[in-house]
């Protein structure tokens, strides 16, 4: 048996429906409560790493430290220097302009900070592959097509401190079509990694849905268009799993009018995890005692066993299709 996790980022409880999306609530789903930074953000650089580790941001250690944090390995010094000689709104026009401006990507914390801070993940102790968690990186010079669209948007994806939702896209519509593909990459990516019959845990993340969502308060059926595709790519991603695996879907915090919500959610095809979980921190716990409850050994179920080779075939010709193989 597999335990499959998939990360949507900002998948919010309010805009899914059981009727509409039935492979985005699965069996069963709930809401569930998420953490505001110290600067009261709900953010994505500090809630993914309480997600894997079960511990609130200050107690991981993985923090904003500004209105943008200083997410770049190359920018921490940088940050850190700022937080003596810019004040904050400074620090956040600055860091924009820098996001906007070169090709620095976000959320890229080395797996290794955890072991070396002695933190423990849902990792730890398993046949695992996480898929870009943000601040989970097990392979800094590893990149897929999400992280290049993501670092060369452009003037599709600015933040812009005057609308809504801090973002601006000069084109919506495109940008809607490479955040999607985001979508399709990390959850073929994660079919793969299923499919391969090796792992235990496998846990893929996707940040697709929330880029639309910041810049969809002008146009709420961009969102409404990218929630109906996920469910379709999902569906794909839970035609693969047999009958004995587990299928999981989390986010860190919702997104409505172009503004992240406190509606983060849970939906699982094994009800006792989402009653496991009312919060952030009991994700981890949740998905061990799942791992802990039954044989997960990372080999096929039986109907998996059984897949054409044209099935397989189909998996890879879709990655190539994307760029990525």
């Amino acid at each position: 048996m597999t335990l499959v996790v998939m990360g949507i980022d900002a998948l919010d409880a309010e805009l899914v429906s059981e009727s509409v999306h039935p492979n985005l609530t699965l069996d069963t789903y709930s809401r569930i409560s998420t953490i505001e930074s110290a600067t009261g953000e709900l953010s994505t650089h500090e809630l993914w790493p309480t997600l894997i580790t079960g511990l609130p941001p200050e107690e991981h250690g993985l923090t904003l430290d500004s209105g943008v944090g200083w997410e770049s390995p190359l920018l921490r010094f940088g940050g850190s220097l700022a937080d003596f000689i810019l004040p904050d709104g400074l620090q956040s026009k600055l860091g924009a302009w820098i996001l906007n401006n070169t090709e620095t990507d976000v959320f890229r914390t080395p797996a290794s900070y955890y072991p070396d801070h002695g933190l423990e993940t849902v990792f730890d102790g398993y046949d695992a592959e996480a898929i870009g968690i943000p601040n989970y990186v097990t392979d800094l010079d590893a990149t897929d097509l999400e992280h290049e669209l993501r670092r060369h948007l452009g003037e599709l994806f600015e933040r812009d401190s005057s609308q809504p939702g801090g973002h601006s896209s000069a084109d919506p519509d495109a940008f809607y079509e490479q955040a999607m593909e985001m979508v399709m990459v990390r959850l073929a990516r994660t079919r793969r990694a299923y499919r391969s019959n090796r792992f235990e845990l496998v846990f893929g993340y996707t940040s697709g849905v929330d880029l639309i969502g910041h810049i969809a308060y002008n146009d709420p059926q961009l969102q409404n268009r990218a929630y109906d595709e996920t469910n379709e790519f999902v569906g794909e991603l839970l035609s693969d799993l047999g009958a004995d695996d587990t299928l999981v879907i989390v986010s860190d915090h919702g997104l409505r009018d172009g503004i992240h919500t406190h509606q983060a959610m849970i939906a699982s095809t094994e009800p006792r995890i989402v009653e496991a979980v009312d919060s952030v921190v009991d994700l981890r716990a949740a998905l061990e005692a799942e791992l802990a409850d039954g044989d997960h050994e990372p080999t096929p179920s039986e109907p998996h066993r059984e897949s054409s080779i044209d099935d397989e075939s189909q998996v890879k010709e879709h990655l190539k299709d994307l760029g990525y193989m």
